[in-house]
C-alpha cells in the first residue's frame, strides 16, 4: 500500500445536533490536525510524553480539554492557582512548538437553514468543508494517489455512524475524498495526536464565538491554520459555515 507522508487527527467541539442550542456556544467546530508523520514521531510524541512524565510522573494520563477546563481528575491539582499557570504555560508551549497544521470548519447553529435537520447533515457541512481543503494540503505535498488516514476518537451514542454516514454521501458526490480513509479509535489508545486534535477544538470555537475574549490557546494555534498561497485563512484553515 502507497501511504502518505501525512497523518490527519480529529476532534470536534460542541453538539453536532441543530436543535440543540447552547447560546453560550452555540458551534459545533471540526478540527483536523495534519501531521507529517516524520515530524509526529520525531518530535511530537516525545514532547507529549515528556510533558506528561513532568507534570503526572508517568505517561498513561490521557489530556482531555473539558477535564482540563473543568478541573476534573486527574486534573484536580489545577485548583490550585499556581499550578494551573505552571501546567497551562507548559501546555501552550508544547502546542505552539509541535509543527502541525489546522485545517477547521466552525459551524454556526444560529444560521443553520432548515434543511439541515439532523447531527448527519451538520457533520457533512463540516467535513466537506475540511475535505475540500484537505485534499488541496495533500495534492500539493506530493500527497495524490496515495492513501492518508484520517484518526477520529470512537464516540458513542451512534456518533461514529453519524460520521462514517456522512463521509460515505462525500465520497459518492465528491471526489476530494478519494484516498482518504476514515479510522476510529477508542480513547484508551492514549493517542497523542487525538489529544492534540481535543485540546486545539474548543478554542478555535470560542475564537469564532468573541474574538476579543482572552484565549491564551489561540495565539498559539493562529499560525498553524492553514494558508491559501495568498495567505488567506479564511476559507482554507478555518471556514465558517453556513457560507
Amino acid at each position: 500500500m502507497n501511504y502518505s507522508d501525512y497523518i490527519i487527527y480529529a476532534d470536534e467541539s460542541g453538539s453536532p445536533n441543530p436543535a440543540s442550542v447552547d447560546l453560550e456556544y452555540p458551534v459545533f467546530v471540526l478540527n483536523f490536525c495534519v501531521f507529517r508523520k516524520d515530524t509526529y514521531a520525531a518530535s511530537a510524541m516525545p514532547m507529549v510524553t515528556g510533558f506528561k512524565f513532568k507534570h503526572f510522573g508517568h505517561d498513561t494520563v490521557v489530556l482531555h480539554e473539558n477535564e482540563i477546563r473543568l478541573h476534573r481528575p486527574p486534573f484536580s491539582f489545577l485548583r490550585d492557582v499556581q499550578n494551573r499557570d505552571i501546567f497551562l504555560g507548559d501546555l501552550d508551549r508544547i502546542v505552539r512548538d509541535i509543527d502541525f497544521n489546522i485545517i477547521a470548519a466552525v459551524v454556526d447553529k444560529r444560521r443553520l437553514a432548515p434543511r439541515y435537520a439532523h447531527a448527519t447533515d451538520v457533520y457533512e457541512l463540516a467535513l466537506d468543508a475540511c475535505i475540500v481543503r484537505l485534499h488541496d494540503f495533500l495534492s500539493t505535498r506530493a500527497g495524490r494517489d496515495r492513501v492518508a488516514h484520517i484518526v477520529v476518537e470512537s464516540r458513542a451514542r451512534g456518533g461514529d455512524s453519524e460520521l462514517f454516514n456522512a463521509f460515505q454521501r462525500l465520497r459518492q458526490s465528491n471526489s476530494t475524498s478519494e484516498g482518504l480513509e476514515i479510522l476510529f479509535a477508542d480513547k484508551k489508545t492514549n493517542s497523542i495526536g487525538l489529544q492534540i486534535a481535543d485540546l486545539t477544538a474548543r478554542p478555535i470555537g470560542r475564537h469564532f464565538i468573541d474574538p476579543d475574549q482572552h484565549n491564551r490557546a489561540w495565539s498559539g494555534l493562529a499560525p498553524k491554520l492553514l494558508c491559501s498561497p495568498e495567505g488567506t485563512v479564511d476559507g482554507w484553515g478555518l471556514t465558517s459555515l453556513p457560507q
